[in-house]
């Protein structure tokens, strides 16, 4: 059991990473919209999240400081405000869409409007984060959030015919009737859902605070290579759900209530309660990830000291930001906007930004003064640099192809 409760911080991680409101949603909207035709592109982001991951991880190991305790140190001022900027402001954005995602699981849950569960919610992340200890954080929502299992269960109950979903995952092409410039849209939007960048800046920065050393590189390994194959499974279970249930009717996703439908439907209401657990500790997990990252980026920049672990008193301009952050993020959702639209922009904006993250962790990766011999192999940074090449390319054509298919409409 204690080996089983080291893992819940890659848990915790990859289940707030990948199954967040928005990827709950995106995954699938794809699967009803284009079947199976987009699997493919969970394991490429699985394991281009799996590798900046293990070397973020590996730098807070070795090093022990964090990702942006190191960027402004080693790229420059001016570089590492503008890997701040950015990934602040979709770090924003993905907590607004966050609280907003456990308000509409709450919303399924009680028939009560999602906005009046909104400042319920956020006072929660704020007594999570303030009050509950960071391993007893890890444990209960990483944990929990296994409950989405529940996906892969109602996939097999459903009794699909599953020489077509392989087939349709073999084939990546657009079904009839839908363009290919919706297609490489709704495929750059599951990649950025992979690959956001506040997942690999929580878990090095959570590294550090849990103390971890070059001892521990074997557990931070094994977070990264349990943890997200893991979430990368169950984002492929709910993307077959839709195309099982969704797809032959032709109905296209566009609320939570949708997404938990095919387990209602395959597993009666014991699966649907399940399924409602899962959901809303994967987006609350998602929401405490992304409130910790907003003031870990910011404290780390400027130097300021920082840790969930630290009593406001000793790490006061952290624990300011964080609340500004969290504060700002419930003002935005409290505004009208749609919690999974929020998200679905956010992801897609994030893809656009990947650059800015995973150049300056490779960088680091690579500078013995920091790592000694602990730097990169070789093979590793073949695969990065391909992986580099991949959202250099990607961080091109997403803005250009959101306005052209008008979000994938």
């Amino acid at each position: 059991m204690r080996r089983l409760l080291g893992f819940t911080l890659g848990f915790l991680t990859a289940i707030g990473g990948f199954l967040d409101i928005g990827d709950l949603v995106a995954n699938s909207l794809v699967g009803a919209r284009f079947g199976m035709s987009l699997a493919w592109v969970v394991p490429v982001g699985v394991v281009g999240v799996m590798l900046f991951s293990e070397m973020s991880g590996r730098v807070a190991a070795v090093s022990g400081r964090a990702t942006f305790d190191l960027v402004r140190e080693r790229m420059g001022a001016r570089a590492g405000l503008v890997n701040l900027l950015a990934s602040y402001v979709i770090t924003l954005l993905t907590l607004a869409a966050e609280i907003g995602g456990v308000a509409l699981a709450l919303e399924l849950a009680s028939s009560v409007h999602h906005l009046l569960w909104v400042p319920v919610v956020a006072v929660l992340v704020w007594v999570v984060v303030w009050r509950l200890p960071f391993s007893w954080m890890e444990q209960t929502y990483g944990l929990l959030g296994l409950a989405l299992v529940a996906f892969a269960v109602a996939l097999w109950a459903l009794g699909p015919d599953w020489g077509a979903l392989l087939s349709g995952a073999l084939h990546p092409a657009p079904p009839p009737g839908e363009a290919w410039s919706a297609w490489w849209y709704y495929a750059i939007a599951v990649f950025g859902a992979a690959m956001t960048p506040y997942t690999v800046l929580f878990f090095s920065s959570s590294g550090v605070e849990e103390g971890w050393t070059a001892r521990d590189l074997a557990r931070s390994r094994l977070n990264v290579f349990i943890g997200f194959p893991l979430g990368g499974l169950l984002a492929l279970a709910i993307m077959g759900c839709a195309a099982v249930l969704f797809q032959p009717a032709g109905v296209r996703v566009e609320h939570l209530s949708q997404v938990t439908l095919p387990v209602a439907a395959a597993l009666g209401r014991i699966g649907l309660v399940v399924v409602l657990v899962g959901v809303f500790a994967a987006t609350f997990g998602a929401a405490l990830e992304a409130a910790l990252a907003g003031g870990y980026g910011v404290a780390q920049y400027f130097g300021w000291a920082w840790g969930k672990n630290r009593a406001p008193a000793s790490a006061p301009r952290f624990h300011a930001v964080l609340l500004t952050t969290l504060l700002l993020a419930t003002a935005l959702i409290l505004t009208s906007l749609d919690p999974i639209a929020v998200t679905e922009y956010s992801i897609v904006l994030s893809a656009a930004a990947l650059p800015l993250t995973y150049l300056p962790i490779l960088v680091v990766a690579n500078d013995r003064d920091y790592l000694g011999d602990r730097v990169n192999s070789r093979f590793t940074n073949i695969l990065a640099t391909a992986y580099l090449a991949l959202v250099l390319v990607v961080s091109v054509v997403t803005i250009p192809l959101m306005v052209y298919t008008k979000a994938g409409q």
